[in-house]
């Protein structure tokens, strides 16, 4: 059968569980990652065709997409911030939106005196994709992620090794940190920030399929991470020192709040692309 025959019962055989956009980006993802094709080398030969093989690896595909299993665990990779990062069962799939949370901390901290190292921790790193990501952009920066699972921290630390970096990953609970070893220019952190509550809202392919660890808090205590991170942010922060934070697009207001009543300064809550509160930025002052 040619390509462009098979792409057409691609995309009407998912049209139960995906709109036709969608569908027809899951048959270009996957032939470019099994066949070096893109979009423009089909609509340039419209007599490109499958084997039988190649049949049993797309009828594969097909069906577990129709469980509703995400793309980038199908395929073992995603992109973001313009490099490519393995993903699995273990660690969440990166959002557009954490993406501009990195390009809100490398606009601020790039240009920044590269004579002087800049050390900055990523708090629940999973893929590594925001460590990595601002250690391939911020020639000074001397990178650190830590997560409390053991395999999310084996999948970090491969993207680094993929990715050319020297990013250092460490297993640690945050919860039950007291601590941290060192001081740090930059923390950044994107926790587990959705309440139980909001299930509801959550798709499928999230919802069935990625880790709820590095997803889900109780209702009752939505902010323990941002409370626990920002306390440790104030012991283990230099002075002018910045915290990001991803949020809970619900609750801006009450991060915000948080990060006032424990005295940070300078406290700036953006929205992200789909006009929601989405990251949040803060110093910490030891002057008077």
């Amino acid at each position: 059968m040619r390509i462009k025959q098979y792409r057409t019962q691609f995309i009407k055989e998912l049209s139960p569980f995906y709109d036709a956009y969608e569908a027809e980006s899951f048959f270009y993802l996957i032939l470019e990652d099994k066949h070096k094709l893109r979009q423009i080398d089909l609509a340039l030969n419209h007599e490109l065709t499958f084997s039988e093989n190649d049949f049993v690896v797309w009828d594969s595909f097909l069906t577990e997409l129709k469980k509703e299993v995400p793309i980038q665990y199908l395929l073992g990779k995603t992109h973001f911030y313009g490099l490519d990062f393995e993903v699995n069962e273990n660690v969440l799939i990166p959002r557009p939106e954490t993406e501009e949370l990195v390009e809100w901390i490398i606009n601020e901290n790039s240009k920044i005196d590269t004579s002087k190292k800049i050390k900055i921790l990523d708090i629940g790193t999973g893929s590594g994709c925001i460590a990595i990501s601002l250690a391939k952009n911020i020639p000074n920066a001397e990178v650190y992620g830590i997560d409390v699972s053991k395999k999310a921290i084996e999948t970090a630390k491969r993207n680094a090794i993929n990715n050319k970096t020297g990013v250092t990953f460490m297993l640690q609970n945050i919860l039950e940190t007291e601590a941290l070893k060192c001081n740090f220019d930059i923390i950044v952190s994107n926790p587990p920030y959705v309440r139980n509550l909001e299930k509801e809202e959550i798709k499928k392919n999230v919802l069935d399929y990625e880790p709820h660890l590095a997803l889900f808090v109780d209702d009752n205590d939505a902010l323990i991470f941002y409370r626990k991170i920002a306390d440790l942010a104030q012991n283990n922060l230099l002075d002018n020192g910045q915290l990001y934070f991803e949020i809970n697009q619900y609750l801006g207001d009450e991060t915000r709040e948080l990060l006032e009543k424990m005295d940070f300064k300078n406290i700036e809550l953006r929205r992200d692309i789909y006009d929601n509160d989405r990251m949040i930025s803060c110093k910490v002052s030891k002057t008077a």
